[in-house]
C-alpha cells in the first residue's frame, strides 16, 4: 500500500449481505476518498480466491445456510487467514463475526469450524432473539463515540481470554451472554452483531480501520453533518418510551 491508496476487500457478498452491510465497504470507500485516498474495491464472491493483499476486509451477515457455505470455503481458501497474519484490518458483521471465531453452531446443529481469528465462540441461544436497536459505549482505549446499531440474532458469543468486548450495551443484548457485551476485537480484527448498516451510524469506526491501515494517528477533518443527523435520529429513537 502506498501512503495515498487503500485497498478494500468486500468478502463474499453473494453469501454475506444481509440488513444493508454491503453499505459498510460503500461508508469506508467515501470516507477514505474524502480524506483524497485512492481507493480499490474489490467484491470478492465465494467462487473467487481471497485476495491477501489488501488493507481493510470487510464480512457482512448472512442467514445459516450461507453462513456455514461461507465458513467452508474462507477455510478452504486460506487468503483471509494469510491477509490477517499480514497485518490487514478486518472488520465483520453479525454471521462474518462469527465465523471469525473459533466455532459457531451451523444450520444443521453442528459445531462449525471458523477461522480463529478471534478468541471468541458462538452457540444457538435458546430463548428469543436478540432484535431491536442497541446502545453501547465502546471500549475506551479505541477513543470512539457511542455506538448505535440495529441486532437481529440467535447467536450467544463468548469471550475468550484474548478477545476484548468491542462495546458494553447500554440498550439490548449485544453478544447475548447477559453480562453486557457487545462484539469482540483484537488488534486487527473486529466482530460486532450490529447492522445499520454500522459504520453509516457510526463513521467513525470506519476511519479507524482506516487509520489503521495506513498506520496514522489522525485522518484531515470532513464533514459530517450527514452522519450526525443520522446518529442522532437513530438514537433519539432507540431511547423514546414505547
Amino acid at each position: 500500500m502506498s501512503d495515498n491508496s487503500l485497498r478494500v476487500i468486500w468478502v463474499y457478498p453473494d453469501l454475506l449481505s444481509t440488513y444493508g452491510d454491503q453499505g459498510n465497504v460503500l461508508v469506508v470507500e467515501r470516507r477514505a476518498r474524502q480524506r483524497g485516498l485512492q481507493v480499490e474495491r474489490y467484491d470478492v464472491r465465494s467462487d473467487q480466491p481471497v485476495p491477501t493483499s489488501g488493507d481493510i476486509y470487510l464480512i457482512g451477515g448472512g442467514e445459516d445456510r450461507p453462513q456455514r457455505l461461507a465458513a467452508e470455503r474462507l477455510r478452504r481458501d486460506g487468503g483471509l487467514s494469510h491477509a490477517v497474519a499480514n497485518g490487514a484490518i478486518v472488520f465483520s458483521v453479525c454471521a462474518g463475526y462469527q465465523i471469525l471465531g473459533h466455532e459457531f453452531v451451523n444450520d444443521l446443529g453442528q459445531r462449525e469450524p471458523g477461522l480463529g481469528l478471534l478468541d471468541v465462540v458462538s452457540t444457538r441461544g435458546e430463548g428469543a432473539r436478540c432484535v431491536g436497536d442497541v446502545l453501547g459505549d465502546i471500549d475506551q482505549p479505541l477513543g470512539l463515540p457511542q455506538l448505535t446499531g440495529f441486532e437481529n440474532h440467535q447467536g450467544i458469543t463468548h469471550l475468550g481470554p484474548t478477545a476484548r468486548p468491542f462495546a458494553r450495551v447500554q440498550l439490548g443484548q449485544g453478544n447475548g451472554t447477559g453480562d453486557g457485551t457487545e462484539g469482540a476485537y483484537n488488534d486487527t480484527v473486529f466482530g460486532t452483531y450490529m447492522h445499520g448498516p454500522v459504520l453509516a451510524r457510526n463513521p467513525q469506526i470506519a476511519d479507524l480501520l482506516i487509520k489503521l491501515a495506513l498506520d496514522v494517528n489522525a485522518l484531515p477533518p470532513t464533514d459530517d453533518r450527514w452522519y450526525e443527523e443520522l446518529r442522532a435520529e437513530r438514537i433519539t429513537a432507540a431511547t423514546q418510551p414505547a
